[in-house]
C-alpha cells in the first residue's frame, strides 16, 4: 500500500502535467519567488532605513545630509511590487493549475475508453470516480504546495546568503547552507512520516464515499437482506479509520510547525551572534546588522510553507502511482478500423474470448464477415455468446486471440443508460454539437416528440437517476433517438426490445428498420420479431457459430420459426 512510485511513473504524470501550460506554470513559480524575495527585501530595507534614520538623527550634521528619499522610494516600490506579484502569482498559478487538471481529467477519461472500460466502470464506479476527482486534485499539491514553495524557499535562501555574504562571505555561505539543509530536511522527514497516514486517509475517504453511497442507494435491499446494521457498522469503522489518520497528520503538522519554529529561532540567534561579533569588530554598522537580522528572520518563513506540501506528499504519490498507467499514450486499441476493404463493415478472424479470472472460453475460434449495409441477427439460447460477441466488436472485451476489424460502431445494450440530467443533455451524449432542431427531429423519428412536447419544460425536463420519470417504452425510445444521433455506419443492437410490450416493441423495431438506412446492423436476439429485421441469421451455440443462413432459404425460415414469438 505504501510503495513509493518509481521515477518512470512520476514522469508519466509530470510530462502531461507540465506540457499543458508550461509557460504559465513557470511564470507562476517565478512570481512566487519574486513575492518572497520582495517581502524579504521590504522588511530588510525597512529595518535598515529605520535604524539608519535613528542614528542619523543623533547628530545635526548627519540629519540634514541623510538621504531619506531613495530608501523610502525603494520601500514603497517593494511594497507595491510585492502586492502585485502576490496577486499575479495567485492568479497565474491557480488558473494554470485548474486548466492543467481539467486537461488531465479529459486525458484520464479518454484513457478509460479502452477495451472493458464499461465493465470496469460498472464494477468499480466509486473507485474510478475517485480517480477522476480526488486523485487528479491531489496533483494540485504537487505544484502549488510542493514545487512552487520549494522553489520560492530556495530563492529565499540564496537571497539571504547573498545579502549576508556581502557582510561576511563565511556567514552568507553558512546561512544559505543551513537554510537549505534544515528547511528541506525537515520537509523530507515530514513527507516520509506523513506518507503512511496520508495514504490511509486517502483510502478511508474512498471507502467512506463508496459505503455511504451504498447505504443510501441500497438501503431497501440492505434492509430486506438484514444487512443494514452491518453496513452502518462498516461505515462507522471507516469513519474511525479516517479520524485516526487525520489525528496522526494533525500531530505531524504540529510537530513540523514546532520544528520550523525552532529552526527559525536558532537561525535568528546564530545570525544575531554573528552580526554582533562583526559590529564589535567594526566590520559592519548597526543598520547593516538590522538588515541582516530581518533578512534572516524572513528567510525561514518560505520553508515553513513547504510543510503543507510535505504533509500531502503521501496522498500525491499515491495518486501518481494510480494515475500513471492511464497517462501512457502508447496503448493500442484491439479493434482496428476496417480500412482494407470499404465493402466490409466487420470482419472477425478466429476470435477467442474468456471472462476475467476464468479459463472457460465464452467465444471459441469465431470468424464472421459482414458486408456494408447487411443486416445480420445473432440467434441462439441464452449463454450462447451473442452479447459477448457484440461486446468484443464494441471493444468492451479484449479477445484472448484473433483479430477484429470494424467500421466505427455504436452499441445499444439491453439496458437503457440514462442519467440524472435533462432530456437535452441525455441526448447530446451521442452528439454534443446537436442543435435543438436536430434533437426534435430524432425524437420525432423515435416516436417520442409528442410525449416530450407534453411536458411543461420540454427538452429541459430533468430525469431522475437511471431515467426516473420515463416509462420503459419512453426510455427505450429515448435510447433509439440517441442512437439516431450517433453518426456511425455500424449499429450493434443487443436485444433492443426486450421487456417491452408487443405493441411498443413492434413500433420501435419498425422505426429502427426505417431509419437505419444504409447502416450495417448486427443484432443479438432470441426473439422472432427482432430477428425478422435481418437478411442473415447466424446461429450460435456454446460460443461457436454453428449455422449461417440467408433470407429466402428454407433454413432461414426454419431458424426464424424456432425463435421465441412475441
Amino acid at each position: 500500500m505504501n510503495r513509493t512510485p518509481q521515477w518512470h511513473e512520476l514522469r508519466l504524470v509530470l510530462r502531461p502535467f507540465f506540457a499543458e501550460q508550461p509557460r504559465a506554470l513557470l511564470l507562476g513559480g517565478l512570481l512566487a519567488a519574486v513575492t518572497v524575495l520582495a517581502g524579504m527585501a521590504l522588511l530588510g530595507l525597512s529595518g535598515w532605513f529605520i535604524t539608519a534614520t535613528a542614528l542619523a538623527g543623533l547628530h545635526a550634521a548627519t540629519a540634514f545630509t541623510f538621504d531619506v528619499f531613495m530608501p523610502s522610494a525603494g520601500i514603497r516600490l517593494l511594497a507595491l511590487g510585492r502586492t502585485a506579484s502576490r496577486y499575479g502569482e495567485r492568479l497565474v498559478t491557480h488558473d494554470a493549475t485548474f486548466a492543467v487538471l481539467a486537461a488531465l481529467r479529459v486525458r484520464l477519461f479518454r484513457g478509460w475508453a479502452r477495451p472493458e472500460a464499461a465493465r470496469a466502470l460498472l464494477m468499480r464506479p466509486a473507485r474510478l470516480l475517485f480517480r477522476l476527482t480526488s486523485d487528479i486534485d491531489a496533483l494540485e499539491s504537487l505544484y502549488l504546495r510542493l514545487l512552487v514553495p520549494a522553489a520560492a524557499a530556495l530563492g529565499a535562501a540564496l537571497l539571504a546568503g547573498v545579502v549576508l555574504g556581502f557582510m561576511h562571505i563565511g556567514m552568507g555561505v553558512a546561512l544559505m547552507s543551513w537554510l537549505v539543509v534544515v528547511g528541506w530536511g525537515i520537509a523530507f522527514v515530514v513527507a516520509r512520516r506523513a506518507r503512511r497516514p496520508a495514504v490511509q486517509r486517502a483510502h478511508a475517504i474512498e471507502a467512506l464515499r463508496a459505503r455511504a453511497v451504498d447505504l443510501v442507494a441500497g438501503q431497501t435491499d440492505l434492509v430486506m437482506a438484514g444487512r443494514i446494521d452491518a453496513q452502518r457498522d462498516a461505515l462507522m469503522a471507516t469513519d474511525a479509520q479516517l479520524a485516526k489518520a487525520d489525528l496522526a497528520l494533525n500531530r505531524l503538522e504540529a510537530a513540523s510547525g514546532f520544528a520550523y519554529g525552532s529552526a527559525g529561532t536558532l537561525t535568528l540567534v546564530g545570525v544575531l551572534l554573528a552580526v554582533g561579533a562583526l559590529v564589535g569588530e567594526g566590520a559592519i554598522g548597526a543598520p547593516a546588522a538590522a538588515l541582516a537580522l530581518l533578512v534572516a528572520l524572513t528567510a525561514t518563513e518560505p520553508f515553513a510553507a513547504v510543510r503543507r506540501g510535505a504533509l500531502d506528499a503521501g496522498r500525491t504519490w499515491l495518486a501518481v502511482r494510480r494515475l500513471a498507467p492511464r497517462m501512457a499514450s502508447d496503448e493500442s486499441m484491439t479493434v482496428a478500423k476496417a480500412e482494407d476493404d470499404a465493402s466490409l463493415a466487420l470482419q472477425l478472424k478466429n476470435i477467442t474470448v474468456t471472462h476475467p479470472g476464468s479459463h472457460a472460453q465464452v467465444l471459441s475460434d469465431v470468424s464472421l464477415t459482414l458486408r456494408t449495409g447487411e443486416r445480420v441477427a445473432l440467434v441462439g439460447a441464452s449463454g450462447a455468446g451473442k452479447s459477448t460477441l457484440l461486446a468484443a466488436v464494441a471493444a468492451e472485451i479484449t479477445p484472448l486471440a484473433g483479430r477484429i476489424s470494424a467500421q466505427p460502431a455504436c452499441l445499444l445494450t439491453q439496458r437503457t443508460e440514462l442519467f440524472q440530467d435533462t432530456l437535452r443533455d441525455n441526448l447530446r451524449l451521442a452528439d454534443p454539437a446537436a442543435t435543438d432542431a436536430r434533437l426534435w427531429s430524432v425524437l420525432q423519428a423515435a416516436g417520442l416528440d409528442a410525449d416530450v412536447r407534453a411536458l411543461s419544460t420540454g427538452l429541459d425536463t430533468r430525469l431522475g437517476e437511471g431515467g426516473l420519470g420515463l416509462s420503459g417504452g419512453q426510455s427505450r425510445r429515448l435510447a433509439l433517438a440517441r442512437l439516431l444521433l450517433r453518426p456511425v455506419p455500424l449499429w450493434l443492437l443487443d436485444e433492443p426490445t426486450e421487456a417491452l410490450d408487443a405493441a411498443v416493441a413492434h413500433d420501435v423495431l419498425q422505426r429502427l428498420a426505417q431509419h437505419a438506412g444504409p447502416r450495417t446492423l448486427l443484432i443479438a436476439t432470441h426473439l422472432r420479431r427482432e430477428a425478422a429485421l435481418a437478411d442473415r441469421l447466424v446461429c450460435m451455440r456454446h460460443g461457436r457459430i454453428v449455422a449461417d443462413v440467408r433470407r429466402g432459404t428454407d433454413a432461414f425460415d426454419a431458424a426464424l420459426r424456432g425463435l421465441r414469438p412475441d
